[in-house]
């Protein structure tokens, strides 16, 4: 028999999310809202003239080569980025889950890096990767590699994915070690008994129980990659060399405060909050039917 809450007032549950509502409407639908005004139309800097364009900005977005070519370098960035946290974290997880004595210590080390700023594990990765006065820079030198991501289009990527990655391991962390956690022993005791391998033990049985909290994760870590990735990349690269690797999100502060264009830089967020959203429905349509509930 299905359980339901009665209210003695009509309005009651509406007050109860009058809060949550407003937070909603003043920090999302209203700078939603004036992303969408400010993309139609041309104003200066100081916001003293506007003249409506219509879709002017728009069209010029798509016959823009550097903004087509950001689209390419976001999509590798948020793909490597969600692939290498979620398959470190899950790696991670696994081996605390398995640790007895000292299990505490461990888990709260491998949480540690989710209280740093996006903007600090930028400078901390920079700091690292410094040339020649990095620690791992030295390193790679003394190899016979020459590090320098000031003039290296690859070895940028990699600073900002590694130091992007970096931050997020510990939120992916928590969830995979909470799904395995719930994972009942007593279906790993019996395949351990039929003979399964550990290795078979986790693909027949672990990987698909933990299906709901990789999908979670999935379409977490894209938004991650798609928006929270900003301060890394200005703080590790500042977008260079060149152009190489400012992401969408980068490329809307660029234009907007720096190039002083205001409705290039709405309408490029009106197009970032687009392809997050139809990558979110895409998600939810056709991955989420391989989820295991």
């Amino acid at each position: 028999m299905e359980k339901r809450v009665l209210f003695q007032s009509a309005w009651l549950p509406w007050l109860l999310i009058v809060p949550q509502m407003a937070i909603i409407v003043v920090f999302f639908f209203w700078p939603a809202g004036q992303a969408l005004y400010q993309s139609v139309l041309q104003e200066d800097a100081f916001g003293t003239s506007r003249e409506f364009v219509g879709m002017a900005n728009f069209e010029r977005l798509w016959n823009d080569p550097s903004y087509l070519d950001s689209f390419k370098t976001t999509a590798i960035f948020s793909v490597l980025v969600a692939a290498s946290s979620m398959t470190l974290a899950l790696l991670l997880a696994v081996m605390a889950n398995r640790v007895i004595r000292g299990a505490g210590f461990y888990k709260t080390l491998l949480i540690w890096p989710y209280a740093v700023a996006p903007v600090v594990a930028g400078v901390l990765w920079l700091m690292l990767f410094a040339s020649p006065y990095g620690v791992i820079s030295f390193a790679l030198q003394s190899m016979g590699l020459d590090w320098n991501h000031l003039l290296n289009a690859n070895h940028a990527m990699a600073l900002i994915v590694m130091a992007a990655a970096w931050k997020q391991i510990s939120y992916n962390f928590l969830f995979f070690l909470a799904g395995l956690q719930s994972i009942p022993h007593s279906l790993i005791e019996a395949a351990t008994i039929d003979g399964a391998s550990p290795w078979r033990r986790f693909w027949t049985i672990v990987f698909p129980l933990l299906s709901p909290t990789t999908f979670f994760l999935l379409v977490m870590n894209v938004i991650y990659a798609f928006f929270d990735t900003f301060g890394t990349v200005d703080a590790a690269t500042h977008g260079g060399p060149g152009k190489e690797t400012a992401i969408l999100v980068y490329k809307v502060y660029y234009d907007g405060f720096k190039a002083l264009d205001m409705g290039g830089s709405a309408a490029q967020s009106v197009v970032l909050m687009a392809v997050v959203i139809a990558l979110t429905v895409v998600q939810f349509r056709f991955v989420e039917k391989k989820v295991q509930y």
